[in-house]
């Protein structure tokens, strides 16, 4: 009998201890991600394509993942306040960010930036690439970029491209099409996209470097007309349109980017969680169609391909603005 109380005291002594247990691990076991809202601070304002494509991805990881993904927009300063929101939250993924060729435009351009988007950002995944163009007016007797560069080699300094201002991805974009083909061109900031098109339509420059969407209604009427898209291949938005590196200049190249990222030190699980569902999402037919409306291709990668992206470009804008002679920010 004796046996038996004892045995049974010890069942409820390790009862007990179990269950005192529990609550030092439970909520560690409940506790999943996300469990609150998101946000997501993007560099830019409201209406561009980042804007657009980052809250249809918003929309539907809110979906999938049962939480409000929020955006929250903060252009300026080349995007340095918005990175710096990020870096300053908690590396617990309820802060993401969007990291874009921007990012890497301003790393070769700035002097100095307050932290250092290679080693300070815990990459997640890219979201989508979109090309540059090349436009001409439809009056011009520029039929291809080869006349482009004939034009310009037959007449030194007469010709003139306009683009956003000096230091933007379009501006460096046009600064590399001056250098790979040996021209002496001269490259004209504006304030805007709109300008850039007033001006090409009264002749004051001679073609134009810029998003698709920025030059799409005047395309539409008929009164401009592009001559390449930027990407080393085709664009399945623009089929019938050659690239610049099949049109004269082999190897040119000049993508446009965006992706998400987190502060360093934010849980690889978490990561991973955002990263798969950003995979999903990034192959929904809907979702691609949306983007394919203001010319964006989705591209999901993993962290390390969107990590190795960023590299690249910086290395290759800091070489084009050295070589463009620009002066740092």
């Amino acid at each position: 009998m004796f046996r038996t109380r004892s045995a049974a005291r010890s069942v409820v002594v390790a009862w007990l201890a179990a269950m005192l247990a529990v609550p030092a691990t439970a909520p560690m076991a409940e506790a999943k991600y996300p469990d609150r809202p998101v946000r997501i601070i993007l560099p830019f304002g409201a209406g561009g394509v980042a804007d657009v494509t980052a809250r249809i991805v918003a929309d539907r990881l809110s979906d999938l993942l049962g939480q409000r993904f929020v955006v929250e927009n903060m252009p300026g300063a080349g995007g340095i306040q918005a990175a710096r929101t990020v870096l300053s939250a908690p590396p617990d993924g309820y802060t993401l960010g969007l990291v874009s060729n921007g990012t890497a435009v301003s790393a070769a351009t700035f002097s100095s930036l307050p932290f250092d988007p290679v080693k300070d950002f815990e990459m997640v995944s890219t979201i989508g690439t979109f090309d540059l163009v090349l436009a001409v007016n439809d009056a011009s007797p520029f039929r291809t970029v080869a006349d482009v560069i004939a034009a310009a080699k037959t007449a030194p300094g007469k010709l003139d491209i306009g683009t956003v201002s000096a230091g933007s991805t379009q501006n460096l974009g046009a600064e590399l099409f001056k250098s790979m083909a040996g021209v002496d061109v001269q490259i004209v900031p504006y304030k805007n996209s709109p300008d850039i098109v007033a001006a090409l339509l009264r002749n004051d420059v001679q073609m134009l470097v810029d998003f698709p969407p920025a030059i799409q209604g005047q395309v539409d009427a008929g009164k401009l007309r592009v001559l390449a898209t930027s990407s080393p291949s085709r664009s399945s938005l623009m089929p019938d349109v050659p690239t610049v590196a099949e049109s004269g200049l082999p190897n040119y190249e000049a993508t446009a980017w965006n992706g998400v990222f987190a502060p360093k030190g934010t849980p690889e699980e978490v990561i991973d969680i955002v990263n798969r569902a950003l995979r999903d999402v990034l192959t929904m037919p809907e979702v691609r169609s949306k983007f394919e409306q203001v010319g964006v291709h989705a591209v999901p990668s993993s962290p390390a391909e969107l990590k190795a992206r960023l590299v690249a470009d910086i290395r290759k804008w800091s070489e084009v603005a050295e070589k463009a002679g620009l002066q740092r920010k």
